[in-house]
């Protein structure tokens, strides 16, 4: 996803430099260009040869190293950068880049770059909430830095608080959500809804399907990644909550109508890729239903249309597009659904279809509107999800 782009990543003199060399690890596998910049504090905590090893590219950690004779190589590496992030960030770096100091490779570099910076501090949780450290950190906020904020746990002093670095993971999407994708959702507003709902029986058991929320997680992430504001919905899931999205989380299909339609007014586009429960329980029991001889039978009643209301709801210029998951007749079905629900576009897909459906890393998605159908080949539920957004795209 990071294919042609440089990622500047600074490393300062902290104990949390070792999840610096596991982000350089995962940049490299995004095919991005990672050119280290270490302060000499930070290569008494990290090698700058596991930079090198891992990266490819020499580690610059002296100003003034002869090696570089032939190009001033601050600013060679300031103009190649499609980004800066500096993880661990200390406090005392924080003070130099707030002010404008340049006295080492790291924040002389720093100063002349003109793309986009983003920050990760990481220090003791009192040196993190002294005041001086919160004023640098706003100034930096204020010149258009991203700030990351740290995490809280068990500090190396052997203290618990704020002032931990973020995991890997979590600063790889920082770097994706700046430069994988051109922000051409800029300035739209995307409801999304994902996962299953579980519609109780009892205090003990309930009703639901086996939807995982991969894919509507996916379409949130992406919908972020392309700049948009994004609300996701989202059906119990054991997924971890996408970066630069607001989540709102549901249980029933009543909680997920109550959402949806209260948030449907100010979206832009509506993506509903929930597999939502079309019944529930005529009677939800107070206590558990104890087992007997006989067999037992639960009446069920209809839950509300969350995508025929939006549907009929819609105002001028909104999108909406709707899932639909299959066993037979996909495409009568599907279209069926389109008409019915006065929408723009349905994703369907055949669940007997190898690589498609519930619980998989993968999707085979046709798409389908009044005017026609594109299908999609098997892919990952990213790369579905960018697909989806690119036909909505150009629709809209």
């Amino acid at each position: 996803m990071l294919k042609g782009k440089t990622v500047l990543l600074g490393v300062t003199g902290g104990i949390a430099c070792f999840k610096a060399a596991a982000l350089a690890s995962m940049l490299v596998k995004q095919h991005a260009c990672v050119e280290v910049v270490m302060t000499k504090n930070a290569t008494e905590f990290v090698t700058p040869l596991t930079f090198e090893q891992l990266t490819g590219n020499r580690v610059s950690v002296d100003t003034f190293d002869r090696n570089f004779v032939h190009q001033v190589e601050h600013i060679s590496l300031a103009n190649r950068a499609d980004m800066v992030l500096i993880a661990p960030a200390t406090a005392n770096v924080i003070a130099k880049l707030a002010h404008g100091l340049a006295d080492d490779m790291l924040t002389t570099t720093v100063l002349a770059c003109s793309c986009p910076k983003a920050i990760a501090p990481a220090m003791n949780t009192g040196m993190y909430e002294n005041p001086v450290t919160q004023d640098n950190i706003e100034t930096l906020r204020r010149y258009g830095w991203e700030i990351v904020d740290p995490a809280s746990g068990r500090l190396a002093c052997g203290t618990s608080g704020k002032g931990r670095l973020p995991e890997p993971e979590d600063l790889l999407e920082v770097c994706l959500h700046t430069l994988a994708h051109e922000k051409d959702m800029a300035g739209l507003r995307v409801l999304v809804t994902a996962g299953p709902t579980r519609e109780s029986i009892d205090p003990v058991r309930y009703i639901t399907n086996h939807s995982s929320g991969r894919m509507g997680y996916s379409i949130a992430a992406a919908a972020a990644r392309r700049g948009a504001e994004v609300t996701l919905v989202s059906g119990p899931t054991a997924l971890k909550k996408p970066a630069y999205v607001k989540t709102v989380d549901v249980t029933s299909a009543q909680d997920m109508f109550e959402a949806v339609t209260g948030a449907a007014a100010d979206a832009d586009v509506i993506i509903k890729a929930a597999a939502v429960a079309d019944y529930r329980p005529a009677v939800v029991a107070a206590n558990k239903i104890k087992k007997s001889d006989g067999d037992l039978a639960i009446p069920l009643e209809r839950t509300k249309d969350i995508l025929g209301t939006l549907g009929a709801s819609r105002r001028d210029g909104q999108f909406i597009c709707g899932f639909s998951m299959e066993t037979e007749n996909v495409l009568e079905n599907s279209r069926a659904k389109l008409i019915k629900k006065n929408i723009d576009m349905i994703a369907a897909n055949d669940l007997n279809t190898e690589g498609a459906g519930f619980g998989v890393s993968t999707n085979v998605l046709t798409l389908i509107t009044r005017e026609g159908e594109i299908s999609l080949p098997l892919m990952s539920k990213d790369d579905a999800a960018d697909a989806l957004l690119d036909a909505i795209m150009r629709m809209r």
